[in-house]
């Protein structure tokens, strides 16, 4: 059996949790998402690139939907206020914060992407795990048999479910940091119902826009995903310098 980790996908910044927080150095794409306050499970949603005068605009934002109960700080590159609520397993909120992009992963052979940007095609040997007791909790495997038991067939990526045909990664609580129960499986995703549905902590959209934003990752500039309530965003926006 072949175990596969995030540093196939990505590198995650060291510390992070500093009073003295601010967006990675190095980052030259950040997707900001902003929901009007913690219980909303509509997000809108603005990419930008960061030009030598600053950060700057990349094209119109679109909407997106978050989790059926809105919000709750997650684990991620910022700091979470002392006595805050966490993002918990099962709790259908999306995690707020500011987090590292990882890998994509879909149905098709190939997608159009950055050459820079991992790719997996899914089969039903690609496993991404949710049960809180696993060893491999929010963790992906690639395992050398069809899945032979409850525990892997419950983690299959592929499900013949089109709203998961194609995800990008959000690096909340991801290796090799993993608390238990702190939420998995988090994902930029195609929306169900044409918007009309929220998720389960994932951060969905249209599939045009989720293909164009996989397309427009560049992982040599460091994308990051800045998702807040809009009070927060204003609150450390200058702190944090947030585009």
């Amino acid at each position: 059996m072949k175990r596969f980790t995030f540093a196939l996908f990505f590198l995650l910044a060291a510390g992070g949790f500093s009073s003295a927080f601010e967006l990675p150095a190095d980052s030259k794409q950040c997707l900001v998402g902003i929901a009007n306050d913690w219980n909303d499970s509509s997000v809108t949603l603005t990419l930008y690139e960061k030009k030598a005068t600053g950060w700057k605009k990349a094209g119109s934002s679109w909407s997106g939907r978050l989790g059926k109960n809105g919000l709750v700080w997650g684990k991620g590159l910022h700091p979470v206020p002392a006595g805050a609520a966490t993002k918990k397993e099962g709790d259908r909120r999306a995690p707020a914060g500011v987090f590292d992009l990882g890998g994509a992963w879909g149905y098709a052979p190939s997608i159009k992407k950055s050459p820079n940007l991992n790719y997996v095609q899914v089969t039903t040997r690609d496993l991404w795990y949710e049960d809180t007791s696993s060893p491999y909790y929010n963790q992906y495997r690639r395992i050398d048999h069809e899945p032979s038991n409850s525990s892997e067939r419950k983690a299959q990526m592929k499900q013949g479910d089109h709203a998961h045909s194609l995800k990008l990664f959000i690096a909340h609580n991801a290796y090799p940091n993993i608390t238990p129960g702190g939420g998995s499986s988090i994902f930029f995703h195609i929306w169900r119902n044409g918007g009309g549905s929220a998720t389960f902590g994932c951060t969905t959209m249209a599939e045009s826009n989720l293909k164009n934003l996989i397309a427009t990752v560049e992982p040599a500039k460091r994308p990051v995903y800045v998702l807040l309530p809009k009070a927060e965003y204003e609150q450390y926006r200058g702190p944090w310098k947030l585009p």
